[in-house]
């Protein structure tokens, strides 16, 4: 891992796969990704913020939230959780949609796998992420998410700092 930061995407099997090291320990981790009000102060690309509407954070419970920029826009996103292990793993599969988290025409289905491995005083996020369409992946892939994706967990890291 290169500062602690792994990025590969795999476009045979349309999967990404990230590995970052954050310096804090797996309980604090775990809170900044399943506590709401911790989530919105890190999740996406600055200079736009991340605005829950709802967060049921059980299997089969939903985040609801958008993505709002500078001028006023809103992107909204529905995450559905469908495993959790608690302080150790939890999946999801995430798709734009619309304020009441109704799937957007044509939107892309995200699997997120999330594992967070303690190490020392330290821990491991490992998020797989894949889709069932190439073309999904390659949609994520141009809409930068690479860039957004490390940005967020940058903003993380300083938050955990």
């Amino acid at each position: 891992m290169t500062n602690n930061f792994v990025f590969e995407k795999d476009l045979s099997s349309r999967k990404i796969h990230v590995v970052r090291q954050f310096n804090a320990p797996i309980e604090k981790v775990w809170k900044a990704w399943t506590d709401p009000d911790i989530l919105e102060k890190w999740w996406g690309p600055k200079p736009w913020i991340a605005k829950t509407k709802s967060m049921d954070f059980r299997i089969g419970g939903a985040w609801l939230y958008a993505m709002e920029g500078p001028e006023g826009q809103k992107h909204w996103s529905y995450v559905k959780f469908t495993a959790i292990e608690p302080g150790t793993r939890f999946a999801a599969d995430s798709l734009f949609s619309d304020e009441n988290g109704n799937a957007a025409p044509g939107a892309p289905v995200g699997h997120w796998d999330n594992k967070f491995v303690a190490v020392g005083g330290k821990t491991n996020v490992v998020v797989d992420l894949s889709f069932d369409q190439e073309a999904d992946f390659k949609m994520l892939v141009e809409m930068g998410f690479e860039g957004g994706f490390t940005m967020g967990l940058n903003q993380l890291d300083e938050l955990l700092g």
